[in-house]
């Protein structure tokens, strides 16, 4: 399933007691109207959003109990897997969710799929406006104002240094058993419009708070009050510090997965812990 998502009055993505969630209310719109006979198991997500980050691009997984027949009162054929037709099943999803959530597709995955194991990469954008005013208010929703000048140039050296595998503590919060190495692949600046500052942030899979923390480390240097080679600094310290951006700024704008007969592997491999190996004692160091 691809879903969007205005994140403002969401307590995040993950199902919580008493608080409003988008997996919440995801999976009671599925429990009212299963994809199937009913619902076997939890929505499985690519990738979990903190309280207002928003999606463009979110995609999970649901595992079902077939249906056998036509059902007398949906009166809605079925495939040859028991799945009812998933276009009728979206228009009814989305008569059910509140309006900051829509299901854009809905497919019935390829063997070995994974929401969650099986991505390849996660695409994110951070939007900030450095007006003198503020921000524009019809961006005020996915936009944070800063108040000095960006210069994306120096934006831009300071983020080459944080790309690759590495370990990103200093940028991510700690949560017990979870390792922080991540392969950084693409993390860059873009003034998008007079006042309209863009970061286009890809890696493998981030940690929590790794992209507000990375982008609230560089914004520092963007208007002049930290170095550009202070995030690579704050990255070998290992110590997690303070310069952490507003969600609401955050969007996931897309996942991107392997071939459909790569994603059994992928899945499998993404598993595994990753380790990164420090230089020999015979190379050279700086």
């Amino acid at each position: 399933m691809d879903v969007s998502y205005d994140g403002t009055d969401f307590s995040g993505w993950a199902r919580q007691p008493g608080l409003r969630t988008v997996q919440g209310v995801i999976e009671d719109a599925l429990t009212k109207q299963p994809p199937g006979a009913s619902v076997a198991t939890p929505v499985v997500v690519a990738g979990r959003t903190d309280a207002g980050v928003h999606a463009a691009g979110q995609v999970l997984h649901v595992d079902v109990v077939p249906l056998a027949g036509k059902t007398s009162s949906a009166r809605i054929e079925v495939d040859a897997q028991g799945i009812p037709d998933l276009g009728r099943m979206l228009h009814r999803w989305n008569g059910l969710l509140p309006r900051d959530v829509r299901v854009l597709g809905a497919r019935v995955a390829a063997p070995g799929f994974d929401a969650r194991f099986a991505a390849a990469r996660r695409h994110y954008r951070y939007q900030v406006s450095d007006a003198p005013w503020g921000v524009d208010p019809l961006h005020r929703i996915d936009t944070i104002p800063w108040g000095r000048l960006l210069s994306t140039e120096k934006m831009n050296e300071a983020s080459l240094p944080l790309l690759g595998l590495q370990d990103f503590a200093a940028f991510c919060k700690h949560r017990a058993g979870a390792t922080t190495i991540r392969e950084l692949q693409r993390l860059t600046w873009q003034r998008t419009g007079p006042h309209m500052v863009q970061a286009d942030v890809s890696a493998d899979a981030f940690c929590h708070s790794m992209v507000r923390s990375l982008v609230g480390a560089l914004l520092l240097v963007g208007d002049g009050r930290r170095q550009s080679d202070w995030p690579a600094r704050v990255l070998s310290s290992r110590v997690r510090g303070s310069a952490v951006a507003p969600a609401r700024g955050l969007t996931l704008v897309g996942v991107d997965y392997p071939p459909d007969s790569e994603l059994a592997a992928r899945a499998m491999h993404t598993r595994n812990i990753r380790t990164v190996t420090p230089p020999s004692s015979s190379e050279p160091r700086s």
